[in-house]
């Protein structure tokens, strides 16, 4: 997708991904770290999940197309290259999120056979480790593409 309305659907798009990765991300981080908050947003972390591992490549097609008519510079380049790295951190988030979820919720684990819980709790622990890193890198790479989109736009 190229445009919306006339308008070019890269800088629209970047929006909502610049809000759902790192709402993604610190909601991550705070159902591992905290019960209650686990308990109160449920389904609501893999749905923001969601959201992010579809923007993303939406987003980066969008901006190859914008590429292709705008002045190339090494800058844009580099923001580029760094786009296309982004589904390399939203996705695994999102696989450990909605994992954790599903580990931590009474009525997914209910309807399945009932595992070890030394198991469930290895693994629930393996989930929120995953959890974390990838929510870091996540935050630390939306950072580096927000900066070097910038740069690419204000140092024409």
């Amino acid at each position: 997708m190229d445009s919306i309305n006339g308008i070019p659907a890269h800088p629209l798009f970047v929006h909502l991904a610049v809000v759902a990765i790192p709402l993604l991300a610190l909601l991550g981080i705070l159902t591992v770290v905290w019960p209650a908050a686990r308990r109160k947003l449920g389904i609501i972390v893999p749905i923001v999940g969601l959201v992010a591992v579809v923007i993303t490549p939406l987003t980066t097609s969008a901006g190859e197309s914008l590429e292709k008519v705008t002045r190339p510079n090494p800058v844009l380049e580099q923001h580029t290259e760094l786009g296309d790295q982004m589904i390399y951190f939203v996705a695994p988030l999102f696989v450990a999120v909605v994992l954790f979820w599903a580990v931590n919720s009474p009525v997914v684990m209910n309807r399945l056979p009932s595992a070890p819980a030394g198991a469930v709790r290895v693994g629930s622990i393996a989930l929120a480790v995953i959890t974390v890193v990838f929510a870091v890198l996540a935050m630390i790479w939306v950072y580096r593409i927000g900066d070097t989109g910038a740069e690419s736009v204000w140092t024409r």
